[in-house]
C-alpha cells in the first residue's frame, strides 16, 4: 500500500463579523484545510454556475463524509466555541458548511462567512447560534426565502413555541423560548408535481409535528442521473454518512416538508 502525506494542520488568524476591532484564530486539522482549498478551487474553475448548481457540486463534494452527531461545543454553562471539521458532519453542520463555502472565495473568506451563517450578528456565542432551520429565513439578514407556502396550496402553517416541550422543560436548557409559525406541505401532497416547483440547492427540512421543534432533519435537493435526491448528512444506522437518498421515497409517511430558497 502506498504512502499518502499530509501536511500538518494549521491555525488561521481571522476578523470575526460581530466583532471587528478583534482579531480571533482558529485551529484546522490538514484534512479541513485541503477540502476547502480543493472545493473553492473547483468553484473557480466552474464560473457561472447557478446558486443551485454551485450548491450541487459543493454538497457533492462531502458524499460518504461520516455522520457524527451533536458537532457544534457550547452551552448555557460553556463558553461556545468555533467549530470547523470537515471529517464529521451532523445534517445542521453540513448545510452550514455547504451554504458558507457557497459564498466565499478564500478560506478567510469560508470562516467569517461560516460565522454568519451559524450565529446571529456574526457573533460566536451560545445564545446567538441558530439553533433553528428556521432561524435561516427569520433571521435578518436572511439566509434563505421561506418559499414553503408559493410553491403548494396545501401548504399548512402552525404556531409553535420553539424549544419547549409539551408538558413542561425544554429541549436545549439555557434557550429562550421563540415564538414562530412554521408553514410546511404535509407529506401527501410531496408528489411529482411539486418536485417540478423545487429547484436544485433548496434546502428541505423534515417537519417536526411534536411541539418545540421545527424540523427533525435537514438536506438539500438536489436531481442526480438516479433522479431526485435529498442529498443529507444522514443518522440511519444502514448510512451514518453524507448520501443522496431518493427524494420520494425519503419524504414519503414524514409529517411533511419545508422549503428554503438560498439568496
Amino acid at each position: 500500500m502506498g504512502c499518502v502525506e499530509h501536511r500538518d494542520g494549521q491555525t488561521i488568524s481571522y476578523i470575526s463579523p460581530g466583532w471587528p476591532s478583534v482579531r480571533k484564530t482558529v485551529d484546522l486539522d490538514s484534512y479541513t484545510i485541503d477540502k476547502i482549498e480543493s472545493i473553492l478551487a473547483l468553484k473557480k474553475a466552474n464560473p457561472g454556475l447557478s446558486k443551485g448548481e454551485e450548491i450541487e457540486l459543493i454538497s457533492r463534494q462531502f458524499l460518504g463524509v461520516p455522520y457524527v452527531a451533536n458537532r457544534l461545543i457550547g452551552s448555557a454553562t460553556i463558553s461556545e466555541q468555533l467549530v470547523i471539521d470537515f471529517a464529521a458532519l451532523d445534517c445542521f453542520t453540513y448545510l452550514d458548511y455547504v451554504e458558507a463555502l457557497r459564498r466565499a472565495r478564500t478560506p478567510n473568506g469560508f470562516i467569517r462567512n461560516l460565522i454568519r451563517t451559524r450565529y446571529a450578528g456574526g457573533h460566536v456565542a451560545f445564545l446567538k447560534r441558530k439553533h433553528f432551520f428556521s432561524d435561516w429565513a427569520y433571521d435578518r439578514p436572511a439566509l434563505a426565502r421561506d418559499i414553503t407556502a408559493r410553491i403548494s396550496p396545501h401548504a399548512v402553517s402552525v404556531s409553535k413555541v420553539l424549544n419547549r416541550k409539551s408538558f413542561f422543560g425544554t429541549y436545549i436548557a439555557g434557550l429562550p423560548d421563540v415564538k414562530r409559525t412554521i408553514t410546511y406541505i404535509p407529506g401527501r401532497y410531496v408528489d411529482r408535481a411539486l418536485l417540478s416547483r423545487l429547484r436544485a440547492g433548496d434546502y428541505i427540512g423534515i417537519y417536526a409535528d411534536e411541539p418545540g421543534m421545527d424540523v427533525t432533519h435537514v438536506g438539500i435537493y438536489v436531481v442526480t442521473k438516479d433522479g431526485p435526491q435529498l442529498r443529507n448528512a444522514s443518522s440511519l444506522k444502514m448510512n451514518r454518512k453524507v448520501v443522496d437518498s431518493p427524494f420520494l421515497d425519503y419524504v414519503r409517511n414524514k409529517p411533511g416538508i419545508v422549503v428554503y430558497r438560498p439568496r
